[in-house]
């Protein structure tokens, strides 16, 4: 595992395992949420993302974590492992909000500076709605472009554990 993709639903562990795994493996974690958002949460634009995107993917190795559906067959073309956290949906929703309530007006370091940790009605529905609405389009795609590479698919936390265990 040199070039990994995290994917699955906000508050479902994808930078904290990213982050993990980039420590074990001795590789670099760019976020793609550090690179989306602006600072006050303003989207930095699909146009300007993809060549940011691209020259993180023209790198040896990385571990990727975001679902990002517009860039993800050009991250997938060079990935050779997919990692899809899947867990249900009141966990993400429930990590989410602790998570909020947690670091309620400050940021996180997986999200771009100036953006303090929120929880507000776009962001519960998008977490809500994810098993249903993005869920469906990430594994079109894996199946479409990503036959090169390995999926793991981890559920819970000890999944999560056993697998860095083993890496």
């Amino acid at each position: 595992m040199q070039r990994i993709l995290v994917i699955g639903c906000s508050g479902g562990g994808k930078s904290t395992l990213a982050r993990a795994l980039g420590a074990k493996l001795g590789l670099p974690v760019p976020h793609l949420d550090v690179l989306w958002w602006q600072p006050g949460w303003v989207p930095l634009g699909h146009e300007k993302l993809r060549p940011l995107v691209e020259k993180v993917v023209a790198e040896e190795g990385w571990v990727v974590d975001g679902n990002f559906s517009d860039t993800f067959p050009m991250r997938l073309a060079r990935a050779d492992t997919v990692i899809w956290i899947d867990r249900p949906r009141l966990v993400s929703f429930a990590r989410a909000f602790g998570r909020f309530l947690k670091l309620r007006g400050q940021p996180r370091e997986d999200v771009g500076e100036g953006c303090p940790e929120k929880f507000d009605l776009e962001f519960a529905r998008y977490i809500w709605t994810y098993n249903r609405k993005v869920a469906p389009r990430m594994a079109a795609m894996l199946r479409e472009h990503g036959s090169h590479v390995d999926v793991v698919r981890l559920r819970n936390d000890a999944e999560i554990a056993e697998f860095l265990n083993q890496t």
